[in-house]
């Protein structure tokens, strides 16, 4: 997609309503979009009065671009007072948002999006801080809201700037083990260094990474629950079906049934129920809410 012959006409001021947000015109386009991208990405909302979702997505563009306080810019433009842009971006419907660097459209997207995925757009934009904290933090939050290929997305852009970021290549591998994708997930984690394999961040993706290989999530749990149901008792179909039902995204029910064989024949198996929960603990991590309240759950059993 290219721009030409923007500039027709006499320039006009631009209605600044900040240094990093303003309105533009047809005349204006290459000095505010095509020039100024050269220095930092610019992202170009094409709204107009009559569009309602465009008066919800434009405060949600200009929160996110300010709190990136000057590392990507916001400019709007009002495709019925100057269409010839939006004409030439072949644009048939709005909100539609188009984010420019060095010169050129890179990315965008159409329809009013919620906030927390314009907060990907434009930290995928931007690309992660220098010490890259910002881009794990965010792509963590991403992981814990369900979005796998967003945070694995964000993760992955840590790691071109850091090879050996440990917290990204854990989470990374975490994100294939979500999605599936064993054999990946074994080779991202692969990547950390010897010297950075005792993190918090590499343990806890070890540890998922293992639990998957043990957990069969297309496995039929009613065999499984029927056996429990004959007799309750049965710790090793008990323990199967936490298993399962973990790898099924059922955390607190398999937690329950592992809590069950604790309380009831700590011994059985050489502990292996309470070895599985602090394995759990270490997948998950320990700022997840699930481990923090299995533990304290964990310890008024033992301790009791």
């Amino acid at each position: 997609m290219a721009i030409s012959l923007l500039g027709g006409g006499a320039a006009q001021p631009a209605d600044n309503t900040s240094d990093i947000i303003k309105n533009t015109t047809t005349a204006t386009f290459v000095a505010d979009v095509i020039e100024a991208s050269h220095k930092v990405p610019v992202i170009v909302d094409f709204w107009a009065q009559w569009c309602g979702p465009c008066k919800q997505l434009t405060p949600i563009l200009e929160k996110v671009v300010r709190a990136s306080k000057g590392k990507v810019r916001l400019v709007k433009m009002n495709i019925d007072e100057h269409p010839e842009v939006a004409g030439q971006l072949q644009i048939q419907s709005i909100p539609a948002v188009f984010a420019f660097s060095q010169g050129q459209p890179v990315d965008g997207f159409m329809g009013a999006l919620p906030e927390s995925q314009v907060k990907t757009f434009v930290q995928r934009l931007i690309g992660p801080d220098a010490d890259d904290a910002a881009g794990v933090e965010e792509a963590q939050r991403l992981f814990d809201e369900g979005d796998i290929a967003g945070a694995a997305q964000l993760y992955g852009a840590v790691l071109k700037n850091d090879r050996e970021n440990a917290d990204a290549i854990g989470g990374l591998s975490k994100c294939y083990v979500r999605l599936g994708d064993l054999a990946r997930a074994e080779q991202v984690l692969s990547m950390t260094p010897p010297a950075k394999q005792t993190a918090e961040a590499y343990l806890s993706a070890k540890a998922a990474l293992e639990l998957a290989k043990k957990a069969e999530p297309s496995a039929d749990t009613a065999p499984l629950e029927k056996a429990i149901a004959a007799n309750p008792r049965d710790w090793d179909a008990r323990f199967k079906l936490a298993l399962a039902l973990v790898a099924k995204g059922k955390r607190e029910d398999a937690l329950d049934h592992l809590f069950e064989i604790v309380r009831k024949d700590r011994a059985w198996n050489d502990d292996a129920a309470r070895q599985q929960l602090v394995e759990l603990f270490e997948a998950w991590g320990p700022k997840d809410p699930l481990t923090q309240a299995g533990r304290q759950r964990l310890s008024s059993i033992l301790f009791a």
